[in-house]
């Protein structure tokens, strides 16, 4: 009976405090305290939803008073400085460095454990180069492109307003225009904040077509035309999937959808809106090409791409047969590795579906490579890429340029607490609560995503001249060194070597199994080919 002690406590106690109002009026402070305590432990009794506070009635509540700080107490008191909780402590300390414009240099040396399998580094040169521009731009824009965009290497990756606050969104936007980089809306359309900052703009159109949706949520190209046709939208990006939860759709309640939501979006209040896991505009893959040359046409031929997190491999060619047997190119691609994670998903999906960044980038480097068609599109890569050294890494093994969501959710005050599908975010980021994101102060925080944008490209450079290169986009592979196991150093040529040009046009047989899925991939359906009979 030891586990009701508590309960039979705080019961004595108020009765003594009712008796003690007889002496002193003060008791009644005690009274309400441990009457409160013990009207809670009766309900604990009579309830039936928690047998842990049927047990152990008021006591219980301890139970859930450290499983709800539970994240804060591993945070600020036991994580180590270089546990990914999913970022370490090192790397947000850096962000905070560079977006505050503050001393961001280590002394004593590295904490990294340099001989443990996993540990990677940039190879440098006895004669290294300064390089005074750190201003690094890309050129999207193929040859049926008449506006192409010249690109900062590192931009906001896609975050939808709805998810992010309309100050974050305004933030991140002023921050990108007063930087010169680009600022990704994400599927939700772009809001009266995204217009108001005034930055570069890459709308991004998810399943559910919002800012160009008909009343039944399908593709309205009128809708699109006039909305593409403002100078602030830069390149227009087809979103197939997304690393934190590749193959699944979404639904945003009815009651989370505000005035300015359903503004930007296109859909009316009172309904839930609806982001189907698949596109209905197209289902094949030379339906795809079809739709982004569709795109093209009507946005007056700015960049159109597509991003997705790579799933099936074989899909992918289908999509790069697609090209060759349409002759629609797009400009670009973003490859977004599953370890991106601004959407909140299923436990499942966010662990355990989608391929992470780099061994999907290099794939589709490398098939684009097999078919000649590398020089015409460039490469985008999301997913956790918030350093220098990241962003080197991703060059080196086939990305043209960077995109980051997390990074900048950090400049502009995310600490990390995620609750971002709660609505209850502490720091006013993630959130729709107009109380909660009053603590944003927009101009305090726009200077930081500059200033976050301005260092780390500053150390890109200074990684840069260090390897002897005169720009970030000269890295390869053989600039990566890595070690697989324990003293085992291997070179990242040896792991993610660039193909041949053209390789499998010609046929040629690899060790990668490229050639094969490329045989069984068909630009007329993303269903696997059919066993011969």
């Amino acid at each position: 009976m030891e586990r009701y002690v508590v309960f039979a406590g705080v019961c004595v106690l108020a009765v003594l405090s009712l008796v003690g109002l007889a002496l002193s009026a003060w008791f009644a402070v005690p009274l309400v305290f441990f009457g409160a305590l013990s009207v809670l432990g009766v309900r604990d009794l009579l309830q039936t939803r928690h047998a842990i506070l049927r047990n152990y009635p008021v006591l219980g509540h301890m139970r859930f008073l450290f499983e709800g700080i539970r994240p804060e107490i591993r945070q600020y008191l036991i994580e180590s400085d270089q546990d990914e909780e999913p970022f370490s402590r090192d790397e947000r300390s850096l962000i905070y460095q560079r977006a505050k414009g503050v001393e961001d240099k280590r002394p004593f040396g590295t904490r990294a454990r340099v001989y443990d399998a996993g540990y990677q580094w940039i190879t440098h040169s006895v004669v290294p180069k300064h390089i005074a521009d750190h201003d690094f731009r890309v050129h999207i824009g193929g040859p049926d492109c008449r506006q192409p965009y010249e690109a900062s290497l590192y931009n906001i990756s896609a975050m939808s307003f709805g998810a992010l606050s309309a100050n974050a969104i305004l933030a991140l936007n002023i921050g990108a225009k007063k930087g010169g980089f680009a600022h990704d809306t994400g599927e939700g359309g772009i809001s009266r904040y995204h217009r108001q900052g005034g930055g570069d703009l890459i709308w991004e159109i998810g399943s559910g077509y919002f800012g160009c949706r008909t009343a039944e949520g399908r593709f309205d190209a009128e809708k699109f035309r006039d909305q593409a046709a403002d100078p602030q939208i830069r390149m227009i990006e087809v979103k197939l999937s997304q690393g934190a939860k590749p193959g699944h759709g979404g639904v945003l309640p009815a009651a989370k959808i505000s005035p300015e939501i359903a503004e930007a979006r296109g859909v009316p209040m009172g309904q839930d809106c609806v982001s189907p896991s698949a596109h209905p505009e197209f289902s094949t893959p030379t339906g795809l090409m079809e739709f982004v040359g569709r795109l093209r046409e009507l946005s007056g031929a700015k960049p159109v791409g597509f991003k997705l997190c790579i799933g099936h491999r074989r899909e992918f060619m289908c999509i790069v047969k697609a090209m060759l047997e349409t002759g629609v190119v797009p400009d670009f691609i973003v490859i977004d590795g599953k370890e991106g994670g601004t959407g909140a998903a299923p436990l499942e999906f966010a662990n355990h579906v989608g391929m992470p960044l780099i061994e999907g980038m290099t794939f589709a480097h490398n098939t684009l490579r097999g078919t000649g068609l590398r020089e015409r599109i460039r490469i985008g890569a999301s997913g956790k890429l918030v350093t220098a050294f990241d962003i080197a890494k991703a060059l080196a093994l086939g990305a043209d340029w960077a995109n980051s969501a997390r990074g900048f959710m950090f400049a502009v005050g995310c600490i990390q607490a995620q609750a971002c599908h709660t609505n209850r975010c502490p720091v006013g980021v993630a959130t729709q609560d107009t109380l909660r994101q009053r603590a944003l102060d927009v101009p305090d925080k726009s200077e930081r995503v500059f200033r976050f944008h301005q260092n780390t490209l500053k150390a890109l450079a200074e990684m840069t001249g260090a390897a002897g290169l005169s720009h970030p986009g000269a890295f390869l592979p053989h600039h990566l060194l890595m070690r697989e196991r324990d003293r085992d150093m291997v070179t990242g040529e040896e792991v993610y070597p660039y193909m041949p040009e053209g390789f499998l046009l010609r046929g040629e047989e690899d060790r990668f199994g490229y050639l094969d899925r490329w045989r069984r991939a068909s630009p007329d359906t993303f269903e696997p080919a059919l066993p011969a009979v």
